[in-house]
């Protein structure tokens, strides 16, 4: 279902770096302004200690936690929780508006088959997505992490689900198409050297449109004649062997992944779709 674009602005055309995150243990949605107040409290405690994240500047950080009701895949996913810093100068004036610095939001977009299986007492918010210094992302992963028993780990993508990401997001029908830009990494070089490989929207979609079989469906095999549709396509013109290097970054309309594990949404359309695919990956890391 599409979700409300004004709840999901915030979502789109920001780089979010991923992270998967174990249930958190005795985690109540309606203390969240005592959460909030408990974590400012913690990040100010940690400035004193010398981990000031802007050095010479005082700044007070207000924290705000909401629940985002629309973001979830079904009645038994959690709704999503956005955790939002903001900053004001001592130095300004009180009318002055806060300067959001930092965001991250957990989510589950159709995690059922995971939360099923987890203990009444545990919340199932496995994908986190930060924007913002890594300095805010590291305090606030350590307050949840105290608070409620849980891990935070960083959450790469593979080049096979780079691939699935290229395949899938070609498929879908857009107003407006950007090319479909796949990015290799060239192995064993003495200096790096990277290849672009760029489609065109509506070549890419025919494409997938005569390899996908049931629509709706895909399978492995399908993604794997699509990628090697366009690397004999590159090898006929460039006499190189795309399938020799590492697939590291994919963009399309829909949205873009670096293997690092940074996504970047662009349209609101297909949001849940995109979380449905993290929220898998980072529970495929958990289990």
């Amino acid at each position: 279902e599409s979700v409300d674009p004004q709840t999901t602005a915030f979502a789109l055309r920001k780089a979010w770096t991923l992270y998967s995150v174990t249930p958190l243990y005795r985690f109540r949605r309606g203390r969240l302004r005592d959460y909030a107040r408990l974590l400012s409290a913690f990040i100010a405690a940690e400035k004193q200690k010398g981990l000031a994240v802007e050095v010479g500047v005082e700044l007070d950080i207000k924290v705000a936690l909401s629940s985002l009701a629309e973001l979830r895949g079904s009645e038994m996913d959690q709704a999503a929780l956005l955790v939002q810093l903001s900053s004001r100068s001592r130095a300004s004036s009180r009318n002055s508006e806060d300067k959001l610095v930092w965001s991250g939001w957990f989510c589950s977009m159709f995690g059922d088959d995971f939360s099923e299986n987890v203990p009444e007492d545990f919340t199932c918010l496995p994908l986190f997505l930060t924007h913002g210094a890594e300095s805010y992302t590291s305090l606030v992963g350590s307050w949840f992490q105290k608070t409620f028993d849980c891990y935070f780990r960083r959450l790469a993508i593979s080049p096979l689900n780079l691939s699935w990401m290229a395949a899938m997001w070609a498929g879908c029908k857009l107003d407006r198409a950007s090319a479909v830009e796949l990015v290799f990494s060239m192995p064993c070089l003495a200096q790096p050297l990277d290849i672009s490989y760029a489609i065109h929207p509506e070549d890419a979609k025919a494409l997938w449109d005569t390899v996908q079989k049931t629509p709706g469906e895909i399978t492995q095999g399908e993604v794997d004649v699509f990628m090697d549709c366009l690397y004999a396509h590159f090898h006929r013109h460039f006499k190189i062997h795309l399938s020799a290097a590492k697939l590291v970054k994919v963009s399309t309309g829909v949205a873009s992944a670096h293997c690092d594990g940074i996504v970047k949404i662009l349209h609101s359309q297909y949001l849940p779709d995109v979380l449905m695919l993290l929220t898998e990956l980072a529970i495929s890391q958990i289990q």
